[in-house]
């Protein structure tokens, strides 16, 4: 690669009928990898052959994994439910993600394939690149750092919070590009301003983890720093990404990507909102069909920019009760954790909305024989068990529906 080039290879510009038969070919090979060294996929594909999955058409047939279920999976044979095809030994790390999830990595280059998005992004050989994802237990920071290694970065590993620090650091060492929420960012923007910091050599960034409405990246543009978008996850590392364009998230050469019928299995009409489910060719972890639980739609054509593989809308919600909270997943068994520590409570119903583009969670709880005093006990277990901050508020147990839902998320983007 060279600083001119405008793709990150030639993977990026194929041909789609080329790389759907390069792709097809390594699906099959991935399955035949899979069943002989994974313990799980040797059960799960004990009657498949998997030189006959060689299609879009074939590859749908087979069943999800849902990443609501790993943490039973990984209960009942841990630490990773069998799906790893190497032995622990043989892995760079184990991370530890909110609900009880562990995610593995392992040695090589740019692991979670993250070198893609980010030159699409702008990142370039000898960019300093500020990453405020989080360092500490889960992969965040780590994934996308290791595709700046992979480019040719130094990476300041700013990891979350410490804001005026952050902005110090920023200041004596001058990094050109930033990762991480782009709510944060504009945190970092706006007190620059507001403490006379400069920190206008800033101009680039890849952010993710959350949504990014129109009106919060031009607030951002209007600060300095042009953005795009990034959609990864721990377990599958990166799925799709925006290129300078902006015209809909190209998916990442290293997965093939299906919209399925919400909850379920059966892939939906190009266009229509349905739920990402992703097989991905990671030999170390190769999840097959694993269902996300994140709603997109497939957009029609190419990219003006010349990429040509598929693109989805971006995120467009989430098809079960969990949900991202300030780049955090936030689960129904947690908001049952959380009562669980609270006798009083009778009832819970986690509430997420949104304030000028900042999430803020409330957790509306009907209680017995308790008082006011008793939501700060309960804020203080939210942030326990979720690592986010929010409020309690104490309701009539009429006024919390019968619906089944635990979490409501009642955000709602432009």
């Amino acid at each position: 690669m060279s600083v001119a080039d405008e793709f990150y290879d030639e993977l990026e510009t194929r041909d789609p009928e080329q790389r759907e038969r390069e792709q097809m070919a390594a699906l099959s090979e991935q399955l035949a990898h899979a069943k002989a060294h994974s313990s799980y996929f040797a059960k799960a594909f004990a009657d498949l052959d998997p030189g006959e999955i060689d299609s879009r058409a074939a590859l749908a047939e087979l069943p999800t994994v849902r990443k609501s279920d790993l943490a039973k999976l990984q209960k009942q044979d841990p630490p990773l439910g069998g799906l790893n095809t190497v032995p622990l030994k043989e892995l760079s790390h184990i991370f530890a993600s909110p609900g009880g999830i562990y995610e593995p990595a392992a040695p090589g280059k740019d692991y979670w394939r993250y070198g893609r998005a980010l030159w699409a992004a702008g990142v370039r050989p000898g960019n300093v690149v500020h990453n405020t994802f989080s360092y500490h237990l889960v992969p965040a920071g780590l994934l996308v750092e290791s595709g700046c290694h992979a480019i040719g970065c130094p990476v300041i590993p700013g990891g979350v919070g410490n804001t005026e620090q952050q902005l110090q650091i920023m200041a004596d060492l001058k990094p050109d590009f930033f990762i991480g929420t782009p709510s944060f960012l504009r945190i970092l923007l706006t007190k620059a301003r507001e403490l006379d910091i400069d920190i206008s050599n800033l101009t680039q960034g890849l952010v993710g983890a959350e949504a990014l409405p129109p009106s919060l990246r031009q607030e951002i543009a209007g600060l300095g720093v042009e953005v795009l978008q990034g959609y990864g996850t721990a377990d599958l590392g990166s799925i799709a990404y925006e290129s300078k364009a902006i015209d809909g998230m190209i998916i990442d050469e290293g997965v093939i990507v299906e919209i399925v019928e919400p909850l379920g299995t059966t892939p939906v009409a190009e266009g229509e909102v349905g739920e990402v489910v992703v097989t991905t060719l990671n030999p170390i972890y190769p999840l097959v069909r694993f269902a996300t639980g994140d709603l997109s739609a497939i957009q029609p054509g190419i990219s003006p920019c010349g990429r040509t593989n598929m693109r989805i809308r971006g995120w467009l919600g989430r098809a079960d009760q969990s949900t991202k909270v300030r780049g955090m997943f936030v689960h129904p068994g947690q908001i049952g954790q959380i009562a669980a520590r609270h006798p009083e409570i009778t009832k819970a119903r986690l509430v997420i909305t949104s304030s000028d583009n900042r999430d803020e969670m409330t957790l509306k709880v009907a209680v017995q024989g308790g008082n006011a005093a008793i939501t700060e006990k309960i804020a203080e277990s939210i942030q326990t068990v979720t690592k986010l901050r929010g409020s309690a508020e104490i309701v009539d147990a009429a006024s919390l529906p019968d619906d089944g839902l635990m979490i409501e998320d009642a955000r709602s983007y432009e």
